[in-house]
């Protein structure tokens, strides 16, 4: 499936490229981008190719935090109406509740939810729809811009615990403590920062109650524009909710406020259907997972919603017709020999 985004996820990629020796135009004709999508931030392009043209970027300039560099001066404005559904919120929490739910008209690639335990606030991001292997920079890039934005609604005083990142360290860190001014931890179970839990209960200083009903209404009216399907729905719900073990279709009807029998049906009537949706997710996940590196196979089991690893093994070995073990192997070689015919 197809993941679009706006193409202010491009602000700044010009300038970039350009200063790191790498001619943006032809980058963007590599990765199948017409440039005529830089003079309208609000064009609709596809997060796939997006991040394919990140990760080739960065290879063409022989650096590894390409992302990075394209969100270190994002504004509040680059984000279009969803910057103000951040702004116009009383409280942090409120906040991220708003950019969940109206996240898919800046980038319907991205699934945003909020954790709590132990005192601890987690906001994780998962991306949906990218080749594994082509994510670093996309992702640096989206948890770069969350971090912005929340300096920018609660002030620059605010500091986050830590930044979590699935892949593995680079070898220098100074960009990501200039960015982040905090701890960078890799190679960890999710994409996201971690803060105090209190933090989501500070009050937003520029919060304004009229002017949010007024963001709220035209947002609404967008989102309504938008047309999301109930396949498009129950993905999203899946990715958020199979690392807890509580993925069901009883828990997403109540996430969506109907009945598990209005979700079958409005499920058939695209051609789709649950069991269907989280094979499928499952599948993109472990492919991200076990492709990426050498994460233990029992957390890869937890992180797409196995109860045991035994079942996750049965599981892989009927999807994928071979062991995990053999398709890692295989896959590395396959990545080995794309990397030699690209050089």
């Amino acid at each position: 499936m197809s993941y679009l985004l706006r193409s202010a996820a491009l602000t700044n990629f010009v300038e970039v490229a350009r200063s790191v020796g790498v001619d943006p135009y032809q980058q963007l004709s590599d990765a199948g981008i017409n440039r005529s999508v830089l003079l309208d931030p609000d064009i609709m392009i596809p997060a796939e190719a997006v991040a394919r043209l990140l990760e080739r970027s960065a290879r063409a300039a022989a650096i590894e935090d390409f992302g990075l560099r394209m969100a270190e001066t994002r504004q509040l404005s680059n984000l279009g109406p969803l910057g103000f559904a951040m702004r116009e919120q009383p409280t942090l929490r409120r906040a991220l509740g708003s950019m969940a739910h109206y996240l898919r008209l800046q980038n319907e690639a991205v699934v945003m939810r909020v954790e709590e335990t132990e005192g601890l606030a987690i906001i994780r991001e998962d991306l949906m729809g990218v080749v594994p292997g082509s994510m670093r920079q996309a992702t640096e890039l989206v948890l770069a811009v969350l971090y912005r934005v929340l300096s920018m609604v609660l002030g620059a005083s605010w500091k986050p615990r830590t930044i979590c990142f699935t892949h593995s360290a680079p070898a220098s860190l100074a960009m990501h403590t200039r960015v982040f001014g905090a701890p960078a931890e890799f190679d960890q179970d999710f994409d996201g920062i971690v803060c105090l839990a209190s933090d989501l209960d500070a009050a937003i200083p520029a919060y304004d109650p009229v002017m949010a009903q007024q963001v709220r209404q035209y947002l609404d009216s967008m989102l309504l524009q938008s047309n999301a399907t109930m396949s498009d729905k129950v993905r999203k719900l899946v990715i958020a909710l199979l690392p807890s073990g509580a993925c069901s279709v009883d828990r997403i009807a109540q996430h969506l406020g109907v009945d598990r029998r209005t979700v079958h049906r409005h499920l058939a009537d695209q051609g789709d259907g649950y069991l269907s949706i989280v094979d499928a997710v499952r599948v993109e996940l472990v492919m991200r997972y076990v492709g990426s590196g050498d994460r233990p196979l029992s957390e890869v089991a937890t992180l797409v919603g196995f109860s045991s690893l035994s079942a996750f093994s049965r599981w892989f070995g009927n999807r994928f017709g071979c062991s995990v073990s053999t398709w890692r192997r295989q896959n590395t070689q396959r990545r080995a020999g794309a990397g030699d015919a690209n050089v």
